[in-house]
């Protein structure tokens, strides 16, 4: 019987380890702008070159089964629904009266004309379970001690990314700086958090940028204006008929 040298086993438990921490900073930091409950009403700014655009939304999620995102402006999105349950994406068109299901294909695609997917925003995948986590080193951002986390999707993952580098504050949890890579390794878009405030009894960034790399003098902005965690929500509420006439 052949057994493994002392350094090696070493190498294999330190490996194993620092997973098992990588994986655990990115869930408290999921968990602190999820909560088992959270409803939000936010403003997303898109600017392109020659022009910027405005919509108001509301949300609703439960834990990372359950979601549903309401346009509530500007008028001629009013009304557009996007649910999520479990691995099923569904978005309800007002003017067609009529409720699609997402392929997986379209999580990659631009939501609402934004520089967010429509991962980002709806989160079919999971950036806890979906991923193996690795803990890359230390980085200041913003006068703050931060992990530097690498994620790789797992081989069965059906993700949107090739790989993501994420910076999460060593005291709060929140994450600061994060950069998407394609599959071949060559960087698509760059979230940074800012404007972090004390909302609903938790500390959270009140404004996300979204850059792409490629495309210059653009972004998308999240401003979150009023967020609710851990109020109840039963299952129930995140339905086709509740997602038909949510308004």
């Amino acid at each position: 019987m052949k057994f493994l040298s002392p350094f090696i086993l070493f190498c294999l438990v330190t490996d194993l380890l620092y997973s098992q921490d990588a994986k655990e900073i990115v869930k408290r930091a999921d968990d602190k702008m999820r909560g088992k409950t959270s409803q939000a009403e936010m403003v997303i700014k898109t600017t392109r070159p020659t022009w910027t655009r405005e919509m108001a939304v509301r949300t609703w999620m439960k834990g990372s089964g359950y979601a549903i995102i309401l346009i509530l402006s500007p008028v001629k999105d009013k009304g557009t629904v996007f649910l999520k349950r479990k691995k099923e994406v569904w978005n309800w068109l007002p003017t067609l009266e009529r409720s699609i299901k997402l392929p997986p294909s379209m999580m990659s695609q631009s939501w609402m004309g934004t520089d967010f997917t429509n991962d980002d925003l709806v989160k079919e995948s999971s950036v806890v379970e979906d991923y193996d986590h690795s803990v890359l080193g230390d980085t200041l951002i913003f006068e703050k001690d931060c992990y530097i986390i690498q994620m790789i999707p797992k081989p069965e993952a059906a993700v949107v990314w090739g790989k993501l580098i994420v910076c999460i504050d060593k005291k709060d949890f929140i994450e600061l700086h994060s950069r998407f890579y394609d599959e071949d390794g060559i960087l698509i878009n760059t979230m940074n958090a800012f404007d972090i405030k004390e909302m609903d009894g938790r500390l959270i960034p009140t404004r996300l940028e979204m850059i792409p790399s490629d495309k210059k003098n653009q972004k998308t902005e999240i401003f979150y204006k009023k967020i609710f965690f851990n109020r109840p929500i039963e299952d129930t509420y995140f339905t086709l008929d509740k997602m038909r006439n949510l308004n």
